[in-house]
């Protein structure tokens, strides 16, 4: 295992991190937990092979991600960095600390070391951390409850660069992978003053976990489209850790051998990579912008939605992922989300829209492409 430091923490950290929000689960529906038996397995197995930084959350895996953390933990708690989150912003300074108790409770833990914000933005960061939860926060530092005030971030690089200057959090968790490089500069800076990043989604939530012939071969470096994901994210020097939510034994074994490479990825695939990335951008750029002046369409279809989507398949050739994500999009009758099937082609979209696409066509198109098989 390869380890870095993470931020001014000192912490070394492997550089793969054990993302607990995806354990194998038995039951169904909101009667589903986890699956005590395969997950500790899995958890045990990555500790043994060096993974020391295990990240959970209250409400992952119907709430019950921190119970069988907290159960595989013991006999591992003093070689292991622990993460989880607290997602309240409210104004009653009871009710976060009964989640921080309750927390440790679950975790069967006396002090937990990375302790989040779950889900900052610049707008809750504002109105909500720095006035009073900051407070809070520190005040179980200094109490010995937390170790390292972290925030886990869910906002753009101007959001970020805002809240990296605020000089607040020890550790930024945030989303960072092939597909979505807008935070890099706000990375950049982060590590710059001394705040440890630990990259979540380095799989872009499982989209670039699926097969992929167009990403696997862009580098002799890496075999798979999950293994150059990986690689991308950890050979960015700003990082500290990239974190995967592994749901099987499988994913554990492959991960660690990727994480246990000493070179992530050479410059010269760094480079093929950003070349290859921007000429499909420039491809994309050739359809649908995202400028969404087609919107509001009168039957409710997310035209934008619909393109991008089929965009990624057609690019990046992530077709299961994203005939995935369409189906989502089938199921909804939420206005402004609907599927492209709904399109009733009034033309409304075209006359609005700049690049002049033919959207009436390309719908059907996006469609037939993107529809289940079985259909």
């Amino acid at each position: 295992m390869i380890y870095r430091i993470l931020g001014n923490t000192g912490l070394s950290v492997s550089q793969l991190g054990f993302g607990a929000m995806r354990l194998p689960m038995v039951g169904e529906g909101e009667e589903a937990r986890v699956d005590r038996e395969k997950s500790t397995a899995m958890i045990h197995r990555a500790f043994e092979a060096g993974v020391n930084y295990i990240d959970t959350a209250v409400m992952y895996c119907h709430h019950d991600s921190e119970r069988a953390v907290g159960e595989a933990l013991k006999g591992w708690r003093d070689k292991v960095v622990l993460s989880t989150k607290n997602h309240y912003y409210g104004g009653d300074e009871k009710d976060w600390w009964t989640n921080l108790e309750n927390s440790l409770d679950r975790l069967q833990v006396d002090y937990i070391d990375i302790y989040n914000h779950h889900g900052v933005n610049w707008k809750s960061y504002q109105e909500h951390v720095e006035p009073t939860m900051s407070q809070w926060m520190r005040k179980a530092r200094d109490q010995g409850m937390i170790k390292y005030i972290c925030c886990s971030f869910h906002a753009n690089n101007e959001a970020l660069v805002n809240l990296v200057d605020s000089g607040y959090p020890e550790v930024i968790t945030l989303q960072y992978n092939l597909l979505d490089r807008q935070l890099e500069e706000g990375i950049a800076l982060a590590h710059e003053k001394g705040i440890g990043v630990v990259v979540m989604g380095p799989v872009g939530g499982g989209r670039l976990g699926v097969p992929s012939e167009v990403l696997s071969t862009m580098t002799e470096g890496a075999k798979s489209a999950p293994e150059l994901a990986l690689r991308f994210v950890l050979a960015n020097p700003n990082v500290a850790i990239a974190l995967s939510g592994m749901s099987t034994m499988e994913q554990v074994e492959e991960n660690l051998a990727i994480a246990s490479d000493g070179v992530s990825l050479a410059e010269t695939d760094n480079q093929a990579i950003a070349e290859h990335l921007e000429r499909l951008k420039k491809m994309a750029d050739l359809y649908c912008t995202g400028c969404r002046y087609c919107l509001p369409c009168p039957a409710g279809v997310d035209i934008p939605g619909a393109f991008g989507i089929y965009n990624e398949a057609r690019l990046y050739g992530l077709w299961d992922s994203s005939r995935n994500r369409y189906a989502g999009m089938l199921k909804s009758d939420r206005d402004g989300h609907r599927s492209a099937d709904a399109c009733t082609e009034c033309g409304e979209c075209e006359e609005k829209c700049p690049q002049n696409i033919p959207i009436r066509q390309q719908l059907k198109e996006v469609h037939e492409a993107l529809k289940n098989q079985g259909e």
